[in-house]
């Protein structure tokens, strides 16, 4: 996911050291919990409801194995992580980089848009599975010593989740920077029982040759092929990370990470637990545990649980993370964000999203129960978001100037085997699997609504706001008399009056002595620089045109940004503590006799703008300084 609680500060790039622990933490937090439940799942599907057979378990190890290579060490790793926006990743940079924000209704770049918005929503579906399907599994290990245990694993699992997210409000800053040190003995420990197991049956090593893979799944009917697969899958559920997180660790540290540790580790515990599953069958029920002395069980458990509150957490903050950016390039209505602490960029907090994220991962927790039946919920939404990265990232490719024939090639190949994975996955629809794809599905209608009616409100607005000629003409021969000071005047596009401009003058014909009209701008790269953040435009002597420029990873403060502009001495003798803003406050009045959506559509739109952050507080204007003036819009 985006963002971490471990994100640097700025965009200065850490030591490679330090990032890759950090990205042991983050990055591979997801995956690297995987073993908990994968290898179960997939060699559960392998029965069929029959015996657990020797072919069974080597077949299901290379097919997790090769899973890993192809799709996470071959496809993100190397090939992926390639497509990035001046350092960053992610579906959103992807959306930057090929221009779609501002895509023309009915051309392809806005038939893009709508898919990469599916695919942003598709992360907040992983969102609330990933610390259900976690911590539920590492609380199941209770089981393995103790089954009278069992009914204590829901109630455990919500007391946990439920003290994870209540803990978000006050920053995960600490536990940000243990994240990488324990992650790291958590890969230790995966890999010191996998060799353990090995030990045990080393011809479980056989399954390194994907044709074990291939000779069972062909041999076996359709249906058991594809539940195979869709187990299987749950092995890279967390692989996107690798991209998304890009910007804030770097690609060299995230793939010194994978291949030196994650990776090595992942592989042996695989091996390990098919091992055990060869000498001992019965053990299907909770291989990983069972692969540990009896003595180590509560010990790892509680290890266990540490780990998946830590891919938890992770993906918490990377939600955030992304609603923020949704924010800034206009897909999401303006919620209220707590900067948690002042030195990390990724430490923020968004309320209205933890805890609606946490009604929707307890409600999974409560409805499925347990981890075997929240396994048909995982792993189609990740599998979706797996095909659309990669179709974006080949249209980024062909953008860029590479081989058309070559990027086909190469990624319609990954595309095939994310189109099987998301086919396989599929067949869990009625399992489970409705339930991430529902909250996309709401999420992305909520975003395609609306980035439509701020397209409408937009043309409203151009309808009633006067040319900038006008302005002129009024400033210089009908306002003669000037007001003291300086009125800032919040501006939605960069040319014209703004509406609050023109209701001014109309209801009091003067005009303030200095007057700036202020539009902030979020453009398709990640950050801009402080030297480029202010664009000064003189319309005539007193009025003045200052245009913010921010990239979709900051967060835009017009103080922060008009102090920077009086520092650079663009903006002379301004006066900040003693200025006044004048802000629009508008009421969308939905008509079905005006083109648009439909009006339902419109009333919702009209709901989410009236619930929205009031402009002042997103923009960190200050509170004593503004002047609201109430406008009626219809759409």
């Amino acid at each position: 996911m985006t963002s971490t609680p471990v994100a640097a500060s700025g965009h200065s790039s850490p030591l490679p050291t330090a990032a890759t622990i950090g990205a042991l933490g983050v990055v591979y937090g997801d995956i690297g919990t995987s073993p908990l439940y994968a290898l179960k799942e997939a060699a559960k599907a392998a029965t069929h409801g029959g015996p657990l057979t020797n072919d069974a378990v080597l077949g299901v190890v290379s097919l997790i194995l090769w899973a890993l290579i192809l799709i996470i060490s071959i496809k993100y790793a190397l090939l992926i992580l390639r497509a990035d926006n001046r350092g960053e990743g992610g579906i959103v940079a992807l959306l930057a980089l090929l221009h779609a924000r501002n895509a023309q209704a009915g051309t392809w770049r806005a038939k893009l848009l709508v898919v990469g918005l599916v695919g942003a929503a598709l992360l907040y579906g992983d969102g609330a599975i990933t610390p259900a399907i976690s911590v539920l599994s590492a609380i199941e290990g209770l089981k393995a010593d103790a089954p009278s245990l069992a009914p204590a694993v829901v109630p455990l699992t919500v007391v946990i989740l439920i003290g994870l997210f209540v803990m978000q409000r006050q920053g995960t800053q600490f536990i940000g920077r243990a994240f990488g040190p324990v992650m790291v003995g958590w890969f230790a420990v995966l890999a010191a029982l996998g060799i353990h197991g090995i030990v045990m049956a080393p011809g479980v090593l056989a399954a390194i040759s994907p044709l074990y893979a291939f000779d069972f799944l062909i041999h076996h009917n359709f249906h058991v092929s594809f539940a195979i697969i869709g187990a299987a899958f749950l092995a890279v559920t967390g692989g996107e990370a690798m991209y998304a997180d890009m910007g804030h660790f770097g690609r060299f540290p995230i793939r010194l990470a994978w291949f030196a540790v994650a990776l090595p580790a992942l592989m042996l515990n695989y091996f390990g637990q098919g091992a055990l599953l060869i000498t001992d069958p019965s053990a299907l029920d909770n291989p990983f545990y069972q692969l540990a002395p009896d003595w180590v069980h509560y010990p790892l458990v509680a290890f266990a649980t540490l780990a998946t509150v830590i891919a938890s957490q992770a993906i918490i903050s990377g939600v955030f993370s992304l609603t923020q950016q949704s924010i800034q390039l206009g897909f999401l209505p303006r919620m209220h964000i707590t900067h948690t602490t002042s030195d990390a960029i990724g430490q923020i907090y968004v309320p209205l999203v933890n805890w609606l994220l946490a009604a929707a991962t307890l409600g999974a927790v409560l409805h499925f129960g347990s981890s075997e039946a929240l396994a048909g919920a995982y792993g189609i939404a990740v599998s979706l978001l797996m095909a659309i990265t990669t179709l974006l990232a080949a249209l980024v490719a062909i953008q860029w100037g590479y081989s058309p024939f070559i990027v086909i090639a190469v990624n319609g190949f990954f595309f095939a085997i994310d189109c099987i994975f998301f086919s396989a996955n599929s067949v869990k629809l009625f399992e489970g699997g409705w339930f991430p794809l529902l909250l996309a599905a709401v999420i992305a209608f909520v975003m395609l609504t609306w980035r439509s009616g701020v397209k409408l409100v937009e043309r409203a607005r151009g309808n009633l706001r006067q040319p900038e000629e006008d302005l002129i003409e009024t400033a210089v021969n009908r306002c003669h008399a000037r007001l003291a000071g300086t009125a800032v005047f919040l501006a939605s596009a960069p040319k014209g009056v703004p509406l609050t401009l023109t209701q001014f003058v109309k209801h009091n014909h003067v005009l303030h002595q200095r007057v700036l009209l202020v539009t902030v701008l979020i453009e398709e790269s990640p950050r801009i620089p402080d030297e480029d953040r202010a664009e000064i435009v003189e319309i005539v002597p007193g009025i003045t045109r200052v245009i913010l420029h921010y990239g979709f990873m900051q967060y835009p403060t017009i103080h922060e940004g008009l102090t920077l502009a009086c520092r650079q001495g663009k903006l002379p003798g301004i006066d900040l503590t003693n200025i006044t803003y004048f802000i629009g406050r508008e009421t969308i009045i939905p008509r079905e006799d005006v083109p648009g959506m439909w009006v339902w559509r419109e009333a919702l739109f009209a709901f989410l703008q009236r619930n929205a952050e009031r402009t002042a507080a997103f923009f960190d204007v200050p509170a004593k300084q503004v002047v609201e003036f109430g406008t009626e819009l219809e759409i």
